[in-house]
């Protein structure tokens, strides 16, 4: 192969959910330079179609869905079938919870599980049968280092994202006959705008000390940019990677091998 066509999506349609901003928004735009047509589900309508808009991405539409609602997600799948097909989906949706089992109110443990495990499945649900009548397809799970390390403080959010990891594992055993690969990325802190609003909310006028010191968390002594996630991302998604399936990719400066 060409290396000037390596990890080029042309001609795929990829469906990519939250991706009005951070890691969605990132992907989003790289799948677009990589060629793709991208679908992208969020549960603001407006916030995205003008994120996606910027980016300039001619072949690119806005669907506005809760991934918690399986009959929305559906609807949202079902109009994308009638203008294409679904090659790639990119479960991305997700939103996190700070405090140990003591501070997680049962509310608040439900709403995670709901957008970070039930809005995975739902997607899952809906796209698994259009891709095994379509000859096969690749599945994505943004998962999160959380998942199989012991974060202080993010007990609702590391159940989560365990459940994403142990999704995946199935999803990739289950459909390996009808040609669909699913993975999950692992990310650990990226310099999103959720981290500068957690940081203005919960220590104002100690934004910068906090985040040095939440930098310094990944050996490396940084955070990811959204854009790496993206990227490997990409290359998950793309014709190189047709040999990977059922693996969670982290991408944490460090953080599980050479932390201490």
């Amino acid at each position: 192969m060409s290396h000037q066509k390596a990890f080029s999506l042309n001609g795929k349609v990829a469906v990519v959910t939250g991706g009005a901003s951070g890691i969605g928004l990132a992907i989003t735009q790289r799948f677009v330079e990589s060629g793709a047509e991208v679908r992208v589900l969020d549960i603001n309508r407006e916030a995205a179609e003008a994120a996606v808009g910027a980016i300039g991405g001619g072949q690119t539409r806005v669907y506005g869905c809760d991934v918690t609602l399986q009959e929305e997600v559906r609807g949202a799948f079902e109009k994308i079938w009638r203008e294409s097909r679904i090659d790639i989906l990119v479960n991305n949706a997700g939103i996190s919870h700070i405090g140990n089992i003591e501070q997680t109110r049962e509310k608040d443990f439900e709403k995670v599980m709901r957008v970070n495990v039930t809005g995975f499945y739902n997607c899952m649900f809906a796209c698994i049968p259009h891709m095994k009548a379509n000859g096969g397809g690749v599945i994505l799970n943004m998962a999160s280092i959380a998942g199989s390390a012991g974060l202080a403080d993010r007990f609702a959010y590391s159940t989560s994202k365990g459940a994403v990891i142990s999704m995946t594992f199935s999803v990739a055993r289950d459909y390996l006959a009808h040609n669909i690969r699913c993975n999950c990325i692992s990310p650990a802190r990226v310099h999103t705008p959720f981290v500068d609003g957690y940081l203005r909310e919960h220590y104002p006028g100690r934004e910068k000390e906090m985040f040095e010191k939440l930098s310094r968390t990944q050996p490396i002594g940084r955070m990811a940019r959204p854009e790496e996630v993206a990227s490997l991302a990409l290359y998950l998604c793309s014709d190189e990677a047709s040999f990977i399936t059922g693996t969670d990719y982290p991408i944490d400066g460090g953080f599980m091998n050479l932390h201490g």
